[in-house]
């Protein structure tokens, strides 16, 4: 679906052209078209790759989707694959963005999101002496504007992860806590994969080697956007450490509760075992046994057997195993 196709140059908004006028607008040597495009079919993709001229095999990948976060260079053009994660309902959704960027044009494909880029759109046109220097810019405004709305997704995970801190020491809570605690991680995992390959494929554009000539005058830009990149790796990296630290507290917390149960259960086994010991001895019933004929016997024997009891009862209260 063709969510705005729109026309610059040097700085302004010419035209809104049809897809068939695209062309005409892409031959102009000092203008550029910017379109956008929500959960593109193939003959969507398929018009597009006739006014761009772009790359039968990009095309392909934005045609099947669930692609590894990349930036990869046809010839004069680049084509660069993100994931756009988003919480949906306390869960972590990804969709994706595939970008076509060449001299006079660039190309968003959204599928699976309900993020947009109309504010990226808006920010564009306001700072005219940025748009002046093509798509290359318009490329790294949309990549700025993902990795952005990264940032909120790390303070959710963090935020959950304290919670989740808050209920280790709890009596009782060892099972839930280790659930709560898996789940969080494969959200970090999520998010992990969706940052780290961008952070690699995002540092070819800052410099330091050959960069890809639609982001000539641009690798200042894209090193700001790594830095970010690099910032939420390192969270998500701190994360994922502690929440492995906070379920070996956890596993050692269930090992301290199940040694509690432990001794209270052989402290009443040894209470019992004495109590049974007395009785078996007395319910022996030899003749030669003289409390058995004794009036007293029968009273004394329980009183022995409760006193027992009672007293091992208070060692085991007064050692804490009760």
């Amino acid at each position: 679906m063709l969510i705005n196709c729109v026309a610059y140059q040097n700085g302004h908004k010419l035209a809104e052209p049809s897809i068939s006028e695209i062309s005409d607008y892409v031959s102009r040597k000092d203008a550029f078209v910017w379109v956008a495009l929500k959960d593109a079919d193939i003959t969507e993709l398929k018009k597009m790759q006739e006014e761009f001229g772009l790359h039968e095999l990009a095309v392909e990948d934005a045609q099947h989707g669930h692609q590894r976060p990349k930036v990869e260079e046809y010839g004069d053009s680049l084509f660069a694959v993100i994931q756009l994660v988003e919480i949906v309902d306390g869960e972590l959704q990804v969709g994706e963005v595939d970008i076509f960027v060449g001299k006079n044009y660039v190309l968003s494909v959204r599928n699976r999101s309900q993020q947009n880029f109309l504010g990226v759109r808006a920010r564009a046109e306001r700072e005219q002496h940025l748009l002046k220097l093509g798509s290359g810019f318009v490329f790294y405004a949309l990549i700025d504007a993902v990795v952005d709305r990264y940032f909120p997704i790390v303070d959710a995970l963090e935020t959950e992860l304290e919670e989740i801190e808050e209920q280790i020491f709890s009596q009782g809570q060892a099972r839930s806590n280790i659930e709560r605690l898996y789940a969080l991680k494969r959200k970090v995992q999520v998010l992990k994969h969706a940052v780290a390959p961008l952070m690699d494929a995002v540092g070819k554009l800052t410099g330091g080697g050959r960069v890809p000539n639609a982001c000539t005058d641009m690798q200042v830009y894209f090193r700001d956007v790594y830095d970010h990149l690099i910032r939420i790796n390192q969270l998500t990296d701190g994360i994922r450490d502690t929440i492995s630290t906070a379920m070996q507290v956890n596993l050692s917390m269930v090992t301290i509760e199940e040694g509690e149960v432990n001794k209270r259960l052989a402290a009443w086994a040894g209470i019992f075992a004495v109590a049974t010991a007395f009785a078996g001895i007395w319910g022996m019933n030899f003749e030669v046994m003289p409390e058995l004929k004794w009036e007293y016997g029968y009273p004394t024997a329980l009183l022995i057997i409760a006193g027992a009891a009672g007293f091992l009862y208070w060692r085991f209260r007064k050692s804490g195993w009760l």
